[in-house]
């Protein structure tokens, strides 16, 4: 193992358990030391680190709950249980697998297509529960991933009734017993909620495993919370659609996780922002002042248990109720404790301004706030909260005037029918606001784009060239999955190299987003890589015809017999979700720091992640690369996840999937229908906020349509809400838009070129010859402003000498 790899794993195994979450417990946990542990279940061998699809990274190994166990000195009493499992998972793997290809074959669709994604139920079994010792642990396990959703039956969003079964046998059979979740979003646990001590592992990279041999012995202590709702499968939203291959009608508007269950005042499985340590805490405000517009609130925190431990305190304001609907409360600010002995106390102080918490008024075209109370609750979860104050704003202010954007949608947004009333002490302190202290600001649109003096002199080709992702002319499988590059192995794609000379670098691009998906071996003779072995991910590779997979290895370029072989493995770090459950700035940008550095190391350039989009739905199977239900945490981590690449000469990352991208359901053409408040209050304002804080190299944008245009073809969402509003100067790119991959079926267009690059996307990627020739016939016929081939050829400029002329540490 090279050191760098020794470097990064020592730098996560101290943060991870700052991911884990812990939902119940009863004192049992941790233990004094290791000794005998009976271990079942689907992740106890068989550990999870991350999803599938991009999510997929090679790591040089990973480390299973089995192995972790092991490592720290646990003696497993459960061999013979965890090898039947092993049979009975393997068939069941082979029937899931041969069922796949059987439906595809009656659809008439691509069997990668239907399987990419799908969640293979746990199967049913009956064996022994006769493990020794007194300690069990049960690990259950759930993997999603892109191209397809998550479903409520059994073995996926429900439990089987063979996990139903064991995990209430082993809680009455064993002293102390753990259900442990290696999952990347929701299970419904209600018919095993009896059991008292239960972990969310979450799904943590590379050491999985080790964490949580950490945890059990006390080396380390969870410290996360939920970063959205945990719901039984009878509370899934029946306001909003989800899963309809044409058309998602957004019917919940803002109402969203948190928002909804806190409005209605119902309580979900687990809520928002909810989790337990090995101790307790009392926070109590200290202190609330007013800095101008922005409002301060201390609080003090004290470890009242025996364990040290770590807390993380939330601030939520309820906003007036008046022109506008309002959910009960709003995430506003939040902070973690550094560790706490127990005894010990620390102040946090969190703040925000309150413009902030301005709504979009649809009618005004403009954020406003509204005259009235904005009570501020204090808390450590949505649903244990406290009224520390009221900030009393005195009149309405119009915050920011804007145009309209996100075109039409054909619904009404739901919304309560009253805010719940609650009646406020009169010892609550009273700050008063004047609207003079809040900023005002008319936000100007259209204003001039450069274009540099190098680029004017291109011809309507090199143009054409450069507003497309390098491409073989023969047409390349591999791009199929991401994996298109020629300079790096294993790397989704590339700028094009074809103006070199012209002094425009080709920018490299590796997927994620937990960290780079590269070919772990490769040969290089000359400039040329080639990977070395199988560089389709198995998920993949199980549902490729044979005569596919023929051809694919007869399509993919052949290494000299005598190359050298060398190896590029990346850090696996925690999935998206997982990060957030950690509510910790700092780790989410050791995380990034991380993958910059591995970015150098193999001279990658942009890394196409972080993943930002809003957990609306617990069924989404790409989730698990999301990191919240709430924009405010979405936007701030990954901010910290930016700046941590981005501290790395040469190194950028690409926010995605902008935007609306919520359900894998036909991906490519699905389209999502939703009100401009409620984009612009939650699906767009993570992006909004990442890029006001740390400035991305890029934003890809995803696969659907948004009311009706495809996400990558409306200016609107580019250059008016990100550019204009928000200032944003790196450069558009869309997601891998591959012909073969589109349904024949599909009710909408796909998404065409030479329309992605008149709505200023600077990059059609992985490129074809098919959208080369498409923006090169629009730009001769005078459908496509040349001017516009221009700017966006400039942006793609900047950002390639910005990024691109910085070698990687191996060269």
């Amino acid at each position: 193992m090279q050191q760098y790899e020794k470097e990064h794993l020592s730098t996560l195994r101290a943060l991870l358990p700052e991911c884990v979450v812990l939902l119940k417990s009863n004192g049992d946990f941790p233990l004094q030391e290791p000794g005998e542990i009976a271990l079942y279940g689907s992740g106890a061998r068989n550990t999870i680190k991350g999803g599938t699809g991009s999510g997929e990274v090679n790591s040089r190994y990973s480390v299973s709950v089995e192995q972790g166990l092991i490592n720290g000195g646990f003696e497993i009493t459960t061999g013979q249980w965890l090898d039947a499992y092993d049979t009975f998972r393997a068939d069941a793997k082979k029937a899931f697998i041969a069922n796949i290809k059987k439906q595809a074959k009656q659809m008439h669709v691509n069997p990668v297509m239907l399987g990419m994604g799908a969640v293979m139920p746990e199967p049913e079994y009956t064996l022994p529960l006769n493990g020794a010792g007194q300690t069990a642990v049960y690990v259950l396990s759930r993997i999603s991933g892109e191209g397809n959703d998550r479903k409520p039956d059994a073995g996926d969003i429900l439990l089987s009734q063979t996990e139903i079964r064991d995990i209430l046998a082993l809680y009455k059979q064993y002293q102390k017993f753990l259900l442990v979740i290696n999952a990347g979003g929701p299970v419904d646990l209600t018919p095993v909620l009896e059991v008292e001590n239960i972990m969310v592992l979450s799904q943590l990279g590379v050491d999985t495993g080790s964490a949580l041999s950490d945890l059990l012995l006390g080396k380390a202590y969870p410290s996360g919370k939920l970063a959205t709702t945990w719901i039984t499968a009878d509370q899934l939203s029946a306001l909003g659609e989800f899963g309809d291959p044409d058309n998602t009608r957004y019917h919940e508007g803002i109402y969203v996780g948190y928002r909804y269950f806190d409005s209605i005042d119902k309580r979900p499985l687990f809520s928002f922002g909810f989790g337990l340590g090995y101790t307790t805490f009392d926070i109590r405000c200290d202190r609330i002042w007013a800095e101008g517009q922005v409002l301060n609130v201390t609080a003090a925190v004290t470890n009242t248990g025996k364990h040290p431990g770590k807390e993380v305190v939330q601030l939520y304001v309820s906003v007036p109720f008046g022109k506008l609907d309002q959910p009960w409360q709003t995430l506003a600010a939040f902070e973690k404790t550094g560790e706490l002995l127990p005894g010990a106390a620390e102040k946090v102080t969190l703040s925000f301004s309150l413009s902030q918490l301005a709504s979009f008024d649809t009618e005004t075209s403009a954020y406003i706030l509204e005259q009235g109370n904005y009570i501020l609750r204090l808390g450590n979860s949505s649903n244990d909260t406290t009224v520390c104050g009221v900030a009393q704003l005195d009149s309405d202010v119009t915050v920011k005037k804007v145009r309209h954007i996100g075109g039409t949608a054909d619904i009404t947004d739901w919304k309560p029918e009253a805010f719940r009333k609650e009646v406020l002490s009169e010892e609550i302190p009273v700050i008063y606001i004047s609207s003079f202290d809040i900023p005002t600001e008319t936000v100007t649109y259209d204003g001039p784009q450069p274009v540099d003096e190098i680029i004017q002199g291109l011809t309507d080709e090199e143009l054409a060239q450069l507003n497309v992702g390098s491409f073989d002319p023969k047409g390349n499988a591999l791009s199929i999955i991401g994996n298109a590059s020629k300079q790096v192995a294993g790397a989704a794609g590339e700028s094009t190299g074809l103006l070199k000379e012209k002094g425009i670098p080709a920018m490299i691009m590796a997927d994620g987003p937990a960290g780079l998906r590269l070919s772990r071996e490769y040969v290089k003779d000359g400039d040329a890589v080639y990977s070395v072995g199988q560089s389709m991910p198995e998920t993949i590779l199980d549902f490729m015809p044979k005569a596919m997979v023929w051809l694919t290895k007869l399509l993919s370029p052949k290494p000299p017999k005598k190359a050298q072989r060398l190896n590029q493995y990346a850090t696996a770090i925690p999935i998206g979700t997982a990060i957030a459950q950690s509510w910790n700035r700092a780790l989410a940008y050791a995380c990034g720091d991380i993958v910059g550095s591995e970015m150098e190391r193999f001279g990658v350039h942009l890394w196409l992640a972080p993943a930002l989009n809003i957990h609306r739905d617990i069924r989404c199977g790409r989730n698990f690369e999301y990191l919240s239900e709430d924009p405010l945490i979405s936007g701030i981590l990954a901010s910290q996840i930016t700046k941590g690449v981005q501290s790395h000469p040469g190194r950028g990352v690409t926010l995605k999937h902008y935007a609306a991208n919520n359900q894998e359901t036909n991906r490519y053409s699905n389209n999502s229908i939703v009100s401009e408040r409620a984009l612009r209050e939650l699906y767009l304002r993570g992006f909004g906020l990442c890029v006001e804080l740390a400035q991305p190299c890029a934003v890809m944008t995803s696969y659907n349509l948004l009311n009706g245009i495809h996400t990558s073809e409306c200016r609107d969402l580019s250059e008016d809400y990100l550019r204009s509003e928000y200032g944003f100067t790196g450069i558009f790119m869309t997601d891998w838009l591959v012909a073969g991959m589109l349904s024949k079926d599909a009710k909408h267009p796909a998404a065409n070129a030479a329309r992605i690059a008149a709505a200023g996307g600077d990059l059609v990627m992985p490129g074809s010859q098919e959208d080369y020739k498409e923006i090169l016939t629009a730009v001769k016929e005078g459908t496509l402003d040349r001017h516009q081939l221009l700017i966006n050829a400039t942006r793609v400029y900047r950002m390639s000498k910005k990024l691109a002329e910085k070698e990687s540490v191996l060269k």
